[in-house]
């Protein structure tokens, strides 16, 4: 007979193992260890996916990375759930993860406030012809005061349509709005306002209440054609790839600004371009492109009406810290079979 002592030995359930593809500050690993106490927490800066592929062979229950591995269930395969650190999932669902049953989350709701803040500022920059001071600064070239006055607008009175009224969407509308732009917004299911998405205290529309119409997918050239200044923020799937093209652009107010931070897929490039060359639009501010780094020869570089940065609208100095945040929170959600937030939904793509 098995004395009682061994016998809980041999029947002991093994510790949740955690590994973050990403390097952790001490501060990120207690607040971690604090959600799950009794959970192994691995933590390793990974520059690829085989060093990525090293780190989780060992085992691994749950996941904290950008990146997913091709080979990651058959490297992982007691995996029980991923936490992406990125808003999308495209890159996750394309891969391994597509017809995997593990659950995947993301970390929408993180990168409201820079993305934000980075879609008003490109407004702005527009809006006050700044993007051709820096080029004439660059050139040490004195822009007559004069030349101004009949180009520079406000932002206040303008109309903003938001296409795809999730976190970012819905912080980047509060902040237009605090400008006293009229908001408008589309999203997938119009009669859905509120979102039940993660969320920091104090930002965004939770319940929907600042846009002034909502819109539906079909329904976009009518919204298009009232605004003066577009946001696209959809993420990349089957239904969203090239959601912005020629009819589109065209369906726009003369001389409008469009801005994406979503994915370059989104938009056809190749129409956004004509569309610039031949002023129907007035200007973009463009974070993400069709293909990623963007080449060289593209005219988008030379384009005195482009503000153009290298996808980098999410990038802060707190970024790890509250991706860490919200992980925590997912991983006590984890540990008592609660609800995890950003769940993806596989046949939604996000």
């Amino acid at each position: 007979m098995i004395p009682a002592a061994h016998a809980c030995e041999s029947f002991r359930v093994p510790p949740l193992k955690i590994v973050s593809t990403v390097a952790l500050t001490d501060s990120q690993r207690h607040a971690l260890r604090a959600a799950a106490p009794d959970a192994d927490l691995i933590d390793r800066g990974c520059r690829n996916n085989d060093e990525i592929a090293a780190l989780v062979a060992s085992g691994c229950d749950v996941m904290l990375t950008f990146r997913v591995p091709d080979d990651l269930l058959s490297r992982a395969p007691s995996l029980r759930w991923v936490q992406l650190l990125s808003a999308g999932a495209d890159h996750a669902l394309c891969g391994p993860l597509r017809s995997a049953t593990i659950p995947v989350t993301t970390a929408s709701g993180i990168h409201a406030t820079p993305i934000a803040e980075y879609t008003i500022a490109s407004m702005l920059a527009y809006a006050h012809r700044l993007h051709l001071t820096l080029r004439a600064q660059a050139r040490r070239e004195w822009m007559r005061s004069a030349s101004f006055m009949g180009t520079v607008d406000e932002l206040r009175g303008r109309t903003l349509g938001v296409v795809g009224y999730g976190s970012i969407g819905r912080e980047t509308a509060r902040l237009a709005d605090a400008l006293g732009m009229r908001v408008l917004a589309l999203k997938r299911d119009p009669s859905i306002r509120s979102d039940p998405g993660y969320r920091r205290k104090g930002l965004g529309d939770p319940e929907g209440r600042i846009p002034g119409k909502f819109f539906a997918p079909e329904e976009r050239l009518a919204m298009l054609a009232e605004c003066d200044y577009v946001t696209v923020t959809l993420p990349l799937t089957p239904h969203t790839r090239r959601f912005i093209g020629a009819r589109e652009l065209s369906a726009m107010k003369p001389g409008a600004y469009l801005v994406n931070i979503g994915r370059g897929e989104v938009i056809d490039e190749a129409a956004l371009i004509e569309a610039l060359r031949s002023g129907r639009l007035g200007g973009a501010g463009l974070d993400v492109f069709e293909h990623e780094p963007l080449a060289v020869e593209s005219p988008l570089w030379e384009m005195e009406n482009v503000i153009l940065t290298p996808h980098m609208s999410g990038a802060n100095r707190g970024y790890m810290d509250k991706a860490c945040e919200l992980f925590a929170e997912n991983l006590r959600r984890f540990t008592t079979n609660r609800p995890l937030l950003n769940l993806v939904d596989p046949h939604l793509g996000y």
